[in-house]
């Protein structure tokens, strides 16, 4: 059985000796490169709380979906070195599969432009890559995680899905369909994305179970979004999760050169 591990108990190491490799990483300068993938939609007044908060990585790709509301403007004051890629608003998904290709760092993070997920625990998803890991998922449900976010149906439809993942994968997940993810750039490739929406982070991590893939969870706290409304509907997007995992059982992932798309801009 697969089983991913978790911050506290991490392919037989303790939490303590997580921090103790993000600690001795940092002193000998062997920390990797990171990549945050921002994907965006009208998110201009979240962008002004978020974008100051990424200074510790070394890249930010903004995806955009055509924002009308001053969303590229505010990125190219706040983060002049940003890279840029604007395309019609086709999902998440779409956005996330954009971003990793033009991403250039050693390790990529996928986090949410509404303000609900912390900057700040950016270092302990990579500290676990550093350990051996490939992908490292949040976890709302993991000692130390949790979320103002949830409503009672999402909660309890997550819930669901997430046994029901551990039954088909024979996994031990506390959480599936939660975006904050960190992954090696050189196993993007091997996970053969093709969603469009917010399955994208389910596929995400089934398609790492079938091309063998090393997984960890590592808690973490999701708040409400700053501002603005949700893009996310629980019952369609749910469908599309429920379909995501039953498909991508039977289908081993295909393999994907990453590669960098036509069109896109480098702000600066």
């Amino acid at each position: 059985m697969h089983e991913p591990d978790s911050l506290h108990r991490t392919n037989g190491m303790h939490s303590g000796a997580v921090l103790h490799h993000l600690d001795t990483a940092r002193n000998r300068a062997s920390w990797p490169t990171v990549s945050a993938v921002v994907p965006t939609l009208n998110e201009v007044e979240n962008l002004r709380w978020l974008l100051p908060r990424l200074s510790g990585v070394d890249e930010v790709v903004i995806v955009d979906g055509e924002s009308g509301d001053g969303t590229l403007e505010t990125v190219r004051l706040l983060r002049p070195d940003a890279i840029i890629i604007s395309q019609a608003p086709m999902g998440k998904g779409a956005a996330m599969r954009a971003g990793f290709q033009a991403a250039t760092s050693d390790v990529i993070v996928a986090i949410d432009a509404d303000g609900s997920m912390d900057p700040k625990e950016i270092d302990a998803f990579v500290a676990l890559i550093c350990c051996g890991f490939d992908i490292v998922k949040g976890s709302r449900y993991c000692v130390g995680g949790g979320s103002d976010d949830l409503t009672l149906i999402r909660r309890a439809g997550n819930l669901w899905l997430t046994r029901l993942a551990n039954v088909l994968y024979g996994v031990r997940w506390t959480d599936l369909c939660y975006g904050y993810i960190a992954l090696r750039r050189s196993a993007v490739g091997r996970l053969g994305l093709e969603a469009d929406g917010f399955e994208i982070e389910t596929e995400l991590c089934v398609n790492a179970i079938t091309a063998g893939l090393r997984i960890a969870e590592v808690p973490s706290h999701e708040f409400d979004r700053r501002s603005g409304e949700s893009k996310l509907n629980a019952r369609r997007d749910g469908l599309r999760v429920l379909r995501t995992m039953m498909r991508n059982r039977r289908t081993a992932p295909r393999h994907v050169i990453p590669r960098y798309e036509p069109g896109f801009e480098e702000a600066g």
